[in-house]
C-alpha cells in the first residue's frame, strides 16, 4: 500500500515508518528539513517536502496515497492556539482530499482529558469539539469524515510514549527535576499516567492500518496508569536527586507548562484495542526505561 505519513521523522513517526516498511508498504514521508529528508531516504522511504503549514503539499500527498497516517503536530506549548489551528487545518485538508475514497486516514490523538475519575476506554467519545478545543478538536473533526467515505481511525497515544531518545513529556519532567534540584510529584503522587513504549506504539499504528475499521478509536496503552510518585522516584534515582511532594497549588509554578499534564490523572485502558487488533505491547515499562538511563542524556522537548 502507498502510505503518506506526516511527522514521519518524529519520535513516533520514525518508528512507525520502520514498521510500515518492514510490512512491505511504500512510504512517503512529509519532511520540512534536509536532515529529515535524508533520514527518510536512508530508510528507503520517499520524501515529500513541506510542513504543517504547507496545506497544498499535504493535500497532494493525501491524494497520491492509498492511506494517510497523520502524526505531525507543532507542539508549541507557548502558543497552543496556533498549534491547534495548524492541526485542525491539516486534518480538514486530508479529510477533504479523501472524501469518497474509503481510504484509511489514521490520525494521532491522545487519552488526556477524556474522562475524570476513571481510566478512559475506547468507547469514550472525545469531549473536544471545534477549533478552540485542545488539538483543534481534530479527532472529532476527522471522525465526521467517516460518513463521507473516509476510513478515519483515531490513534490515541498515552501521555508518555517512552524509550531511549524520547524528548517528550518525561524528558521535560526530568529537565525540571535537574533544574530545580529535586524530583517532584504533584500532591500525594497517586494520580496516574498511561504509558507505552515507542516500539509498541509503532506496531499498533501498523496493525491499525491493516485491521481497524472506519470510525475506530485505538488506545496505544501498555500500562494503564503509572503513579506520578513512582515516576518522580525513578527520575530521582536516575539523577541522584531528592524526591518531594509539590503542593497542588504550586504544581503549575514548579513544573511550568508540563505541570498542567503532570497534575492530571491520565489513566487509560487498551483492552478493546488489544482484542480488536490482536495487539500485544512490547518493550520495557516506563520505570524500566528511566532506570536504564533512557533519559540520562538530558534531551529537551523538541516538539
Amino acid at each position: 500500500m502507498r502510505v503518506f505519513v506526516t511527522g514521519a521523522s518524529g519520535w513516533i513517526g520514525s518508528a512507525t515508518v520502520d514498521e510500515l516498511l518492514a510490512a512491505g508498504h511504500e512510504v512517503t514521508g512529509l519532511a520540512r528539513s534536509d536532515a529529515s529528508a535524508a533520514a527518510l531516504e536512508a530508510k528507503g522511504a520517499r520524501v515529500r517536502r513541506g510542513d504543517l503549514d504547507d496545506l497544498a503539499s499535504i493535500r497532494a500527498g493525501a491524494e497520491d496515497a492509498e492511506a494517510v497516517i497523520h502524526l505531525a503536530n507543532k507542539h508549541d506549548w507557548s502558543n497552543l492556539a496556533a498549534s491547534a489551528a495548524a492541526e485542525r487545518a491539516a486534518v480538514q485538508t486530508i479529510g477533504d482530499a479523501l472524501v469518497g475514497t474509503d481510504r484509511p486516514f489514521l490520525l494521532a490523538s491522545g487519552v488526556a482529558g477524556l474522562t475524570q475519575g476513571r481510566p478512559c476506554t475506547e468507547a469514550d467519545a472525545s469531549p473536544f469539539h471545534g477549533p478552540d478545543a485542545p488539538r483543534g478538536g481534530s479527532e472529532n473533526l476527522a471522525l465526521e469524515f467517516v460518513d463521507r467515505g473516509v476510513g478515519t481511525v483515531s490513534l490515541r497515544f498515552s501521555p508518555t510514549v517512552h524509550g531511549a531518545g524520547d524528548h517528550g513529556f518525561i524528558a521535560a519532567i526530568a529537565a525540571v527535576a535537574r533544574e530545580k534540584g529535586v524530583s517532584g510529584y504533584p500532591g500525594d503522587g497517586a494520580n496516574r499516567w498511561a504509558a507505552v513504549h515507542v516500539s509498541g506504539a509503532a506496531r499498533l499504528v501498523a496493525l491499525g492500518l491493516a485491521k481497524a475499521p472506519a470510525g475506530a478509536r485505538l488506545h496505544a496503552v501498555a500500562e494503564e496508569g503509572v503513579p506520578t510518585r513512582e515516576i518522580a522516584e525513578a527520575i530521582g534515582r536516575a539523577f541522584g536527586l531528592p524526591v518531594a511532594s509539590i503542593a497542588p497549588d504550586e504544581v503549575q509554578g514548579h513544573f511550568g507548562w508540563i505541570g498542567m499534564f503532570f497534575g492530571m490523572d491520565l489513566a487509560a485502558s487498551s483492552a478493546a484495542t488489544r482484542e480488536l487488533l490482536g495487539w500485544t505491547p512490547v518493550g520495557p515499562t516506563l520505570i524500566e526505561d528511566i532506570d536504564a538511563g533512557g533519559y540520562a542524556a538530558g534531551a529537551s522537548l523538541a516538539g
